[in-house]
Order: C-alpha cells, then sequence, then structure tokens
C-alpha cells in the first residue's frame, strides 16, 4: 500500500464495513473548496431558529384572505416592518406525525413519525439541517454548529439536546453557553499541536478496536441484532468523522473574532441577542455555514417582566396571558428585525450581504396554545432562492417538510425528499 495514503481513504476501502455514504461528508478537508465553489462566489448558508410553545394565534398569522405581497402585517410582526420585501410568512403547513403539544421543537425539522420503529416510546429522522451540513459543510472548520437556550426544559421544545438530528434520528448536542461558544470559535488552541495529534491518535485506536471486534460479532446473528449492531457502528463512523474533520484543521489558525467576548450569565432576551451576534460572526468568519438555535421561552419571559411560566402563557386568554404571550411575539420579531440588520450590515469580498447568501427559517412545530396545525413559519434571506415580501397560504394537508425541501432545492441541494414531504412549494419558488 501507498504509505502516503489517507488512512480515511484506507478506511473506505476495506470493505462494506465503514465504506458508506455518510463518509461523502468527510470532505477530505477545506482544501478542495476551490472545487466546490467558484471563484470570489460567496458560500451559501443555512441558519434556524426554533421557539417552543408557538405563537398567540390572534395577533400573530397574517388574515388568510391577503396573500402575496398586499398583506398587512399584524401586531406580531409589526417590529419587523422595515423588512417585509424581505422575508415571507407561510401558513397551512404541519408536520402530520407529530402528535405532542408540548413539544414545539422534536420534530420541527425532522417531519418523522414518532411511532416509526415499532416498541419505541419516541422516533426521530434526519433534520434539514444536517442534510444541509453535509453538503455545505465540508469546507468550514465545523460543518454545522447548534445552539440552544439555558432554560431549554422550561421552554417546550420536548426531547432532544438541539434542533438536531442526526441521520440514525438521534440527538444532536448543542451549547447553550455564549461565552464557550465564542472560544470554541474564535480562542486559540492551548494545548500543543503534537499532543492534540496523539488525543486524535488514541481515540482512533480506540475506535479501530471496536470496528474488528464488531465484525466478528456480525456472523451469526439475528437481523434484528444486526441492525442494532449496525446502529451502533454508525455512531463510531460519525465519530470517525468528527475526527477527520479535526485532524485537517488541526494546523490551521481559527478566525479572528469579529466581536467582543460575551458577558457571561446573560438570560432571555439578552441571550437571544448575544446568540445572534454569534451566527453572524461564525457565518462571517465562514466557520461554519449552518447553524440552529433553540430559543430560550421561559427566561424571555422573565426578562420582559413576566411572571408566568411560559407554559401557562401558552394557554392564553384575555387578559393577562394574553398580553404576555403577545409581548413574547413581538420581543421576537423585534430581535429578528435586529438580526436581519446585521446580515445586511455584513458584507462580502464581493460586495454584496450576508443577508444575500443565508437562508433562514424562523418557527415553531406548535402554531398556537396546542394546536399542531399551522406551524407558524417565516422565512427569509436569499440563499435558497425563495420568493420574499409575501404572505403565502399553502393548500390544505402541505407538509411542512415541503418547505425544507424547497429550500434545499434553492440551496442547490437536490435532495428527493424530506421526511414526509411531497415535493416542493412552487409558489415559494423565486
Amino acid at each position: 500500500m501507498n504509505p502516503s495514503l489517507s488512512r480515511r481513504r484506507f478506511l473506505r476501502g476495506t470493505g462494506a464495513l465503514i465504506a458508506l455514504p455518510a463518509f461523502e461528508s468527510f470532505g477530505f478537508s477545506r482544501f478542495a473548496s476551490a472545487a466546490s465553489t467558484k471563484a470570489g462566489v460567496p458560500p451559501k448558508r443555512m441558519v434556524f431558529l426554533g421557539f417552543g410553545f408557538g405563537v398567540t394565534k390572534e395577533s400573530w398569522f397574517p388574515d388568510l384572505s391577503q396573500t402575496g405581497a398586499g398583506y398587512k402585517l399584524t401586531q406580531g410582526l409589526a417590529p419587523l416592518a422595515r423588512h417585509k420585501k424581505d422575508f415571507t410568512i407561510v401558513q397551512g403547513c404541519n408536520n402530520q406525525y407529530t402528535n405532542d403539544a408540548h413539544w414545539g421543537s422534536t420534530y420541527w425539522l425532522t417531519g418523522a413519525n414518532r411511532y416509526a420503529i415499532p416498541g419505541q416510546s419516541m422516533a426521530n429522522s434526519i433534520s434539514v439541517d444536517q442534510v444541509a451540513a453535509r453538503h455545505l459543510g465540508k469546507d468550514t472548520r465545523f460543518a454545522s454548529i447548534q445552539l440552544d437556550s439555558a432554560d431549554r426544559n422550561a421552554s417546550g421544545h420536548g426531547p432532544g439536546l438541539s434542533l438536531a438530528w442526526d441521520q440514525r434520528g438521534k440527538p444532536v448536542a448543542a451549547s447553550n453557553d455564549p461565552v464557550k461558544m465564542f472560544h470554541k470559535l474564535f480562542s486559540a488552541e492551548t494545548l500543543p499541536l503534537a499532543q492534540r495529534q496523539a488525543a486524535i491518535a488514541e481515540r482512533r485506536s480506540v475506535l479501530d478496536a471496536v470496528l474488528t471486534d464488531a465484525k466478528s460479532l456480525k456472523n451469526g446473528l439475528s437481523k434484528g441484532d444486526n441492525d442494532k449492531l449496525d446502529e451502533y457502528l454508525q455512531g463510531i463512523r460519525d465519530i470517525e468523522t468528527r475526527l477527520a474533520k479535526d485532524e485537517d484543521w488541526l494546523e490551521i489558525p481559527k478566525a479572528t473574532a469579529p466581536m467582543q467576548e460575551p458577558k457571561p450569565g446573560l438570560k432571555g432576551k439578552d441571550e437571544i441577542k448575544v446568540m445572534y451576534d454569534l451566527i453572524v460572526a461564525a457565518l462571517q468568519t465562514d466557520s461554519t455555514r449552518v447553524m440552529t438555535y433553540r430559543m430560550p421561552g421561559q427566561s424571555l419571559l422573565q426578562s420582559l417582566g413576566v411572571n408566568l411560566s411560559a407554559h401557562n402563557v401558552s394557554h392564553y386568554q384575555p387578559g393577562e396571558r394574553k398580553d404576555a404571550s403577545e409581548a413574547r411575539d413581538k420581543a421576537h420579531s423585534e430581535l429578528l428585525a435586529g438580526l436581519i440588520d446585521q446580515l445586511k450590515a455584513t458584507k462580502e469580498a464581493d460586495g454584496s450581504s450576508l443577508f444575500d447568501h443565508t437562508a433562514l427559517a424562523f418557527g415553531s412545530n406548535i402554531s398556537s396554545i396546542h394546536y399542531l396545525d399551522n406551524c407558524p413559519t417565516l422565512l427569509t434571506g436569499g440563499g435558497a432562492n425563495l420568493k420574499l415580501g409575501e404572505h403565502v397560504v399553502a393548500s390544505k394537508d402541505t407538509p411542512l417538510c415541503d418547505v425544507w425541501l424547497t429550500m434545499l432545492h434553492g440551496m442547490g441541494i437536490e435532495a428527493e425528499r424530506h421526511g414526509d414531504s411531497a415535493g416542493v412549494i412552487k409558489q415559494l419558488q423565486a
């Protein structure tokens, strides 16, 4: 064997045990970027912002009779008025398999059937951000980055560690500490290169031992046991993928931070604002091209002076609870307007803006109270070639995954389907 052959290519050549399509996500290092992106053309990015308990139905959704560009902004969307031509509201979509009214994000990006695997209390599938990361994350230090809120357990999100789920339907971990994320993105490594290389080599030796032992186990196992073993092995391969990317970037310095280190302990509105700053910074420095953020609910209300639980506010009725629900919606729109401001103000090398090359979705599984139809969906950014500045009402029983499939196609990712999708939404395509 040629000694210069990389270990990853050798593993790919050892047979079916390791050589799986998922290994395309290796990218074989960032140095192939010239082949995947036209010279001088900024790359595409994708961002998903999910919240837990939905919106105030009466004051967030536009009137169904007002479609197209001439619709009237509602009270909940009013703070976004300056960007009205640059975002689209989609009504009428839902995840048909979702049936838990307290899970505002668990299936939001997957559209999975929770009973897809008999005998399991819940099942999931790959989220759209991770589909995008396979294509957009090949040339960046981080294939994707997941952010979470400090009050994740009180915000109506449901099971999971973030909005993201891998190809096995397993939860992808997130960071809920803006300070730690800042250092992950921008702080220089303090451990000497040799020690970092040794750590990767040690982890690889463990993986090799596991793979060798697993190969000997396959013979004689039942189909059910083999399926379980294959799922386990896929997890090992996913670790190998991450190690490969770590190795590619060992000697490449991190980008210079375009923002100050965040203050510790931020909550609610302040947390969302600084997470939005980190999203812009990560995209601006091309540290990643795919990001998700599972946003706070309880602490957001507290930062607005509301002394009610996020759950109780979601069960609003005229009076204090509905006022709190509407104040939450208004705060979200104000913060989102600020994020769009930043994306527009951040310039690319060719003079265009970060906004022009980013596709951003803002929404939830839950529409309002405990209703699971008509998922609130706001789309913005020029990255997915969508019609912006419109109010689109989809046909009855349109899967939310049709929106995600339309976005993927607009990003140049020709997926055949996603989740329970039935096809692209032509009304959204520019």
